[in-house]
């Protein structure tokens, strides 16, 4: 190879380099969360309770002190973890993309996922419930009993269609932008009900009940399903699946996901489970 050819090659090289580093890819020799100086870690920005942004712009919330905790076990320092904000429907394609190395923002682990994404965890399971004004608390008293009515659903969330089809009630639907503009729309009368996880929903009625606008809500507290929540990883990184398995075990042998899940979640009268759950391996 002539001097000009090698020099292209090493320009190259350096270009394409330049443009990993740009994405924020954990920078292991397999690319490998376990091998990572540095995350982005995508998180919501809109569930209060799990990931929000306080007024000082600082992400908040059990799913954002989870990642930095899981962060803090893979040898991160606080200083390279970089948070993103994502939606529900951006998940799947922003760990493909590379444009984040780790996914915590109540993502609940599905088969239909599991053949996208590889799945740490889950750090807790939760379950979905049912949201509705307390004035209509009476006529609804589990998952039957929304038939008819006008339940909210979100892009690439898996909470109307396990409604609907799994359970096969027949609800109308109304678009949600999330489950902020959900609780919102039921709040103005324009919808019926709200049916996601419990940690989503006691997040959002705690901050409309603190706002004290509009009608008061209620939770049905009549579970539907569990909801494991998983860490999402790029398909195919057991190795990092497996380092961030080790965090969340030692986040439960150390206290500190009881200690968390009591300061986000226990003053709102939600009962919460402290022992670790069951992972559901890295495969």
């Amino acid at each position: 190879m002539g001097t000009r050819s090698r020099l292209r090659a090493a320009l190259a090289a350096g270009t394409a380099a330049l443009a990993l580093a740009g994405c924020g890819v954990a920078e292991g020799a397999d690319g490998s969360v376990a091998d990572a100086d540095s995350l982005v870690i995508g998180v919501k920005d809109n569930e209060p309770g799990l990931g929000s942004r306080g007024a000082n712009g600082r992400y908040e919330g059990f799913d954002i002190d989870v990642a930095r905790k899981v962060a803090e076990g893979l040898g991160v320092d606080a200083g390279n973890v970089t948070f993103k904000k994502v939606s529900s429907d951006q998940r799947e394609d922003l760990l493909d993309e590379g444009a984040v190395d780790l996914v915590v923002a109540s993502y609940s682990v599905t088969q239909q996922r599991k053949t996208e994404v590889t799945f740490a965890g889950p750090y807790y399971v939760a379950h979905q419930d049912i949201l509705v004004r307390q004035s209509d608390a009476a006529s609804v008293e589990n998952v039957r009993d929304l038939a008819g009515k006008r339940l909210c659903r979100v892009d690439r969330s898996v909470s109307f269609t396990r409604v609907r089809e799994e359970r096969d009630v027949p609800v109308l639907s109304v678009p949600g932008a999330d489950y902020a503009d959900c609780v919102s729309k039921l709040a103005a009368g324009a919808l019926d009900a709200v049916s996601t996880d419990d940690l989503i929903l006691t997040g959002l009625a705690a901050k409309a009940a603190a706002a004290g606008s509009g009608p008061a809500l209620r939770m049905v507290n009549a579970p539907i399903s569990d909801e494991p929540y998983g860490i999402g990883l790029r398909k195919g990184d057991v190795e990092g699946c497996e380092a961030v398995n080790k965090a969340i075990t030692g986040m439960y042998q150390d206290g500190t996901a009881a200690a968390l899940l009591k300061k986000w979640f226990v003053p709102a009268g939600l009962e919460v489970t402290t022992t670790v759950p069951q992972f559901e391996g890295c495969d």
